[in-house]
């Protein structure tokens, strides 16, 4: 590490202490939240998108971002949140969960209730009969469906983990007061009511006839 790295520290400080963001009594922690948003605002897509002139959304594309990165920072914490739990730490915690809701379902059922592409699905089902979480049996109306329900070890792998999943939900939902989370909900619930219907009724849609929807 060489001079340079302190003088360029210093100069970041000088202007941090300038900025609008800046009170009495501030820590480091607040110094590192403020690098990071102008770093962002240094890679904000808007401005890649505007320096090759296209046309840009702006608030939609910084929702797109969010969500985005949101997604990515959920599976992370999942993973952590399950760690005493592995064969359920990628998508199979879902499937055991809204399983259990049910006495029994088909696979895709219980594909579709998790909104994954067929095959996505069909491979976490597999994961979660091979360690014994559910079990498939044929459906005695179609006779070319299988059904699943959950095993008494499936049942029992929920009771221990409910604790750990709440406790990351919690952690997920970050520091929202009840108020933001109950409106952050009422607004989820409304972008996911639009993307299920889609992925129900338009499959084969291309993105401009899904946005003609809009």
């Amino acid at each position: 590490m060489d001079t340079n790295f302190f003088i360029k520290l210093v100069a970041e400080v000088q202007e941090f202490e300038q900025s609008t963001h800046y009170k009495n009594g501030q820590s480091i922690d607040d110094f590192r939240v403020w690098m990071n948003e102008k770093a962002y605002q240094k890679e904000n897509p808007t401005n890649l998108f505007l320096k090759h002139q296209h046309k840009v959304f702006d608030l939609e594309n910084e929702i797109c971002k969010q969500i985005i990165l949101l997604g990515r920072f959920s599976k992370q914490m999942v993973r952590r949140g399950l760690n005493d739990f592995p064969m359920l730490a990628n998508e199979e915690f879902t499937y055991l969960y809204r399983l259990m809701d049910y006495d029994s379902l088909t696979k895709m059922q219980l594909v579709e209730k998790n909104a994954h592409e067929k095959q996505t699905g069909l491979e976490i089902i597999k994961r979660l009969i091979k360690n014994g979480l559910i079990d498939e049996f044929q459906d005695t109306d179609d006779k070319r469906s299988k059904r699943l329900k959950v095993t008494v070890l499936g049942r029992d792998v929920f009771s221990k983990s409910v604790q750990d999943v709440t406790f990351t939900s919690r952690v997920l939902s970050a520091k929202l007061s009840n108020q933001e989370k109950q409106n952050l909900l009422e607004i989820l619930k409304k972008l996911n009511d639009f993307h299920f219907t889609v992925y129900h009724d338009h499959k084969n849609a291309d993105i401009k006839e899904i946005n003609a929807l809009i």
